[in-house]
């Protein structure tokens, strides 16, 4: 998802809610901590420089559970940050602090919540250090089609 998403979202908002990649809601009492962008310069296994920014959104709970975060609260602290450090309309990124470790998420919604949906690595240059190109998967079922030789074909 990509800010200009996320602001329309919750503009027909009443209230926020964050879902988990395993079905849980954030708790309800959850802050918005951080709204930032990240910029990341690096060099790929083949070498390639590469530079990646995002928009990042932390979210934070503690035993506060009378202030909750109302979707015109974060549409304003969202609009302040573009303000402040001119964001383009990147992706959303989200860190939430799971039971050992800050997690990383991609952001999507289904209507009604925002879900926290996960986030793969990937080698980004697979032609250039040697990963072979997966095979194609066929049935075995299949397979009997897929080397008979008909007459005429001229595979024989």
């Amino acid at each position: 998802m990509i800010l200009s998403e996320i602001k329309n979202h919750l503009r027909n908002l009443k209230t926020i809610a964050f879902q988990l990649p395993n079905g849980e809601l954030v708790p309800a009492h959850f802050h918005v901590t951080e709204v930032g962008k990240i910029s990341k310069d690096f060099i790929d296994c083949g070498g390639k420089v590469r530079k990646e920014e995002v928009i990042n959104f932390q979210l934070w709970e503690e035993n506060d559970y009378d202030h909750r975060l109302h979707p015109e609260k974060l549409l304003k602290i969202i609009e302040l940050s573009e303000k402040m450090f001119q964001f383009d309309d990147l992706e959303i990124e989200v860190e939430y602090q799971g039971a050992t470790t800050i997690g990383k998420y991609n952001l999507d919604f289904d209507g009604k919540n925002f879900l926290l949906t996960s986030k793969v690595t990937a080698c980004l240059a697979q032609d250039a250090c040697g990963i072979p190109k997966q095979k194609p998967r066929i049935r075995i079922s299949e397979l009997g089609k897929l080397n008979s030789c008909t007459p005429g074909s001229g595979c024989c």
